[in-house]
Formats: C-alpha cells, sequence, structure tokens
C-alpha cells in the first residue's frame, strides 16, 4: 500500500529540534518543487498547498535521512546541488512575516529513492502482515470492531497509537484518505488493516487501517467511452444507469469461460454442483480455497478475479455483463472502478448468485486475511 505524501514524510516530521537554542523555530514540511543554487533556495510546495522559498546560508545544515533512519544523528550532511524537485523536506528555522519564506537553520531531506525503498517495505509489510474483510460489528467503547474475512470473523482491537484513515468517496487510492476515527466507522465498510495476528488468525492487534463505504454493482455495458475512460452501464439490482470512471490504478480483468461456468456452479443456487474436485483445478484462482455459500471448498472469488487476465475497455462491447467493486462516490450516479470483471455471464443468472458471489469480495481480494 502506498503511502501518502504526508506519511513519507512522518519520519522527518517527528524529527526533534532540541538543537535549536533560540526561539522556538517554525517548520516546513512539503514536497521540494524546484531547487535554485546559485540563489541558494529550495521552493516547496507544503502538506497546506502553499508555496515557501527556503533560503540557505553558510550556517544551514543539509541532511539526508536515509530510508529507515529517524535519529537525525545518524542523517547525512550533503550540499544543496544534491537535492532535487519531488524530494520531500522539513525545514527548521525562521519564518517571515508573510509566512511565505524561511530562513532555514536545519533542513531534512528524503530523496526520492529513498522514499521508493520505504514504499517498497511498507507494501511488502502490507501483504505479509495485511488483513482486510468487511466490518460486521463495531465496540466503540472497548477500541474493537469485527470484520469478516472469507469464513473467518476476526477481531481488531485498536489502541492509542493505531493510525486510522478513512477512504475518499471518490478513490480507493490510499494517498486520498483522509485522518479518522472508530467514530465514523460503519458496518459494512470495507477495511484494511496492518497488524500482528494472534497464533488463531482471529485477532489483530491494528497498527494502521484504512476504511470506506464500497459497492458491488452487477451490471450490463450500455456505451464505452475509451477516451474518456468511462462506461455508462445498466445496475441489474436498481434498472438504473449508472456513469463508472476508470482511473489510472482501476483494474479490468475478463475470467475465462470455463471458470465463470465453474463459478456458476458453486454459486447458483438452483445448479448442479457436480464433482468439485475439477473446480478447485479451473484456472490461476484454484489456488484460493476458499469456501463457496454451498459449503464446499472452491477457489476464493477475490483471488479468481485477482488472478483474472487483464483486459482493456477496448475490449469489451455494449451488451457485455460486469461485475465491479466501486467507490461510494460523492455524486449520484457517477462512482470511480476499483475493479470491473467481465466475462461473468453465467453468474449473474439469478440475483441470488450475484450477491454470494459479490459478497466475498473485497479490497483485499477475497478472504483476505495475509499470511
Amino acid at each position: 500500500m502506498k503511502l501518502s505524501t504526508t506519511m513519507a514524510l512522518a519520519i522527518l516530521a517527528g524529527l526533534p529540534v532540541a538543537g535549536q537554542q533560540a526561539a522556538p523555530a517554525d517548520q516546513v514540511r512539503g514536497v521540494i518543487t524546484a531547487v535554485n543554487v546559485a540563489a541558494k533556495q529550495i521552493a516547496v510546495k507544503t502538506d497546506m498547498g502553499d508555496v515557501v522559498t527556503i533560503t540557505t546560508n553558510e550556517r544551514t545544515v543539509l541532511i539526508r535521512m536515509p530510508a529507515g533512519v529517524t535519529d537525525p544523528k545518524q542523517g547525512v550532511k550533503i550540499e544543496l546541488p544534491g537535492i532535487t524537485a519531488d524530494d520531500k523536506l522539513v525545514a527548521v528555522g525562521k519564518l517571515s512575516a508573510d509566512k511565505k519564506t524561511l530562513e532555514g537553520g536545519k533542513v531534512y531531506i528524503l530523496t526520492k529513492s529513498d522514499i521508493a525503498q520505504i514504499h517498497k517495505a511498507e507494501d511488502e509489510d502490507w501483504v505479509k502482515r495485511g488483513t482486510s474483510g468487511v466490518v460486521t460489528a463495531i465496540d466503540p467503547a472497548n477500541k474493537t470492531f469485527t470484520i469478516k474475512a472469507g469464513s473467518k470473523q476476526i477481531a481488531v482491537q485498536l489502541s492509542d497509537k493505531t493510525e486510522i484513515h478513512r477512504y475518499s468517496p471518490d478513490s480507493f487510492k490510499s494517498t486520498d484518505s483522509k485522518p479518522s476515527s472508530l467514530a465514523e466507522m460503519k458496518v459494512e465498510d470495507q477495511v484494511k488493516i496492518l497488524g500482528n495476528k494472534n497464533a488463531e488468525g482471529d485477532k489483530v492487534a491494528a497498527e494502521s487501517l484504512f476504511f470506506g463505504t464500497f459497492r458491488h454493482i452487477s451490471a450490463t455495458i450500455e456505451t464505452i467511452d475509451t477516451q474518456t475512460n468511462e462506461i455508462k452501464v445498466k445496475d441489474l439490482a436498481t434498472k438504473k444507469s449508472l456513469m463508472i470512471r476508470m482511473d489510472s490504478e482501476s483494474q479490468v480483468k475478463k475470467i475465462a469461460p470455463e471458470v465463470a461456468a465453474m463459478l456458476a456452479r458453486r454459486f447458483n443456487p438452483g445448479a448442479s454442483q457436480g464433482d468439485d474436485s475439477g473446480g478447485r483445478g479451473a484456472g490461476r484462482g484454484g489456488a484460493g480455497g476458499g469456501r463457496g455459500p454451498g459449503g464446499g471448498r472452491g477457489p476464493d472469488i477475490g483471488q479468481v478475479f485477482d488472478r483474472a487476465p487483464v483486459a482493456t475497455l477496448a475490449s469489451l462491447k455494449a451488451g457485455d455483463a460486469v461485475v465491479v467493486l466501486t467507490t461510494a462516490g460523492s455524486e449520484p450516479g457517477r462512482v470511480t472502478a476499483v475493479m470491473l470483471v467481465a466475462g461473468v455471464e453465467p453468474l449473474l443468472t439469478s440475483p441470488a448468485a450475484a450477491r454470494d458471489v459479490m459478497s466475498g469480495w473485497n479490497l483485499g481480494g477475497g478472504g483476505g486475511e495475509g499470511n
């Protein structure tokens, strides 16, 4: 899971400024937009969106904080030419009266390459210790909530140090999320949690979590606009048209006919289940090993979708059946797709089958139980 700019700066933001002996120092945090070596200036766009110029002189100390380093004593002194646009910084010094210039005493830098290393380590940690699911109960008094992750009910324990963020109604990216609290969480929200599980795997001590409201939509395509990356669909549940926007991280998948047929046998209550052993080996989703509504073992629906071949909007056409995981949307009739899956016609032959299929699908794929 990618860190937001603010989160990437958390290492810098926590740096002590006890070394400043004069009056309390001002602080500027943000992204470097330009470096003027001749003028000894650094242009910064702050976390609040303001533009501030950091001026340096012979007394200014520039310190690079390598990936993983949080102690300023382990920082590495660098020169101004070693700083580039898109690096992040925390500058400590004195702000001008109009707050547009800061005379830097110390400037702590996270370079683009260091941030990339932090992102990689964070992503790997989420893969290893991440859990995802759907909220089924909330206990604010005890700072706990319960999620359904695959066939498991998992209790999530928060602490005063747990970082809580809420997804934007128009985005599924952590970079667009906002700080939140347990009080804003609702049953049926989807959540991703980072934290250690107990030996039984039914409890998680949450260090960080992201939650939000998402929608499952089964629909048929009405129109496709590959220029704007938008599709118009007819929601099979409401019988109303809906615009779905595909952004740079939205995924389009198409499951193979034999996989769709296998899933239809499993999830359609009116269909014959047949020999369950054949379903387990179908497609790459066979590794899921989840449990369908019929009680037999089979592939986890989220993993089937995640591992399905990538498709494009251009490969789809009007009339195709799709299932879509989307944001809640801040505008009526318009949402953003997290993942759109085509090739699902056999799954939508009954409302019950469509409902059962999508009930096991969340932001983390299917079971979302991590490792």
